[in-house]
């Protein structure tokens, strides 16, 4: 273990995927473990994880907001985003600690590129947005659709409500960037319980430390 948390000292992670892959509950576990083995991490989510990235994305995902057009949602993502890489994550990666964060711009390309934006240009958005900060490696978890949003309990936000042709295409355009960039993605199945889940995680982290 010690290979690995020397490894993940001043490196950006981030874990992504299409709705009800269960982010929030690897990143949870995935941060316990890191800690528990002696490292240093910080963990944020994207967009929000600042007082004034949480009010963008109150904003974002208020179903009251189905008008918001797809340039008008890819801004906003951008500015939550330059705020918590500026104000969080690179003091914690200056610090020498691991960040870990919920999504990254590699959800903006997937979800704005599904409603009808450039990918090319969403990720020259994110590149200003950020001044270059790209992550060390994304842990893409990888469902369809039609078993990942039935995962999800309770209402629905205003993307989350969005049809099922839509977010197909966030999964394929998410399958496209680790395709495109496989030094920088690992794809992972998101399928089963909790605990296979997190298994496949820290044996695709480990992997990737050894080499």
């Amino acid at each position: 273990m010690n290979t690995l948390t020397d490894k993940l000292a001043g490196r950006f992670l981030v874990v992504d995927g299409p709705d009800g892959t269960g982010k929030s509950t690897q990143i949870q576990r995935l941060c316990a473990w890191l800690r528990d083995a002696g490292a240093a991490v910080t963990a944020v989510r994207d967009p929000g994880g600042t007082a004034i990235g949480d009010r963008i994305r109150a904003i974002l995902l208020d179903p009251l907001h189905a008008e918001m057009a797809v340039r008008c949602e890819t801004m906003l993502y951008m500015a939550s985003r330059a705020q918590l890489v500026e104000q969080i994550v690179r003091p914690a990666l200056a610090r020498g600690e691991c960040v870990l964060c919920d999504r990254y711009i590699s959800a903006t390309v997937a979800y704005q590129g599904a409603g009808g934006m450039d990918p090319d240009l969403v990720r020259s958005v994110g590149e200003a947005a950020v001044g270059g900060l790209w992550p060390d490696l994304t842990l893409l978890l990888d469902l369809p659709p039609e078993v990942g949003l039935s995962r999800i309990r309770g209402t629905l936000d205003r993307v989350e409500a969005k049809d099922l042709a839509y977010h197909r295409r966030v999964r394929d355009i998410f399958l496209r960037q680790a395709q495109e960039a496989p030094e920088r993605f690992r794809v992972l199945d998101a399928s089963g319980t909790p605990e296979d889940v997190q298994s496949r995680i820290r044996q695709a982290l480990e992997t990737w430390a050894s080499t």
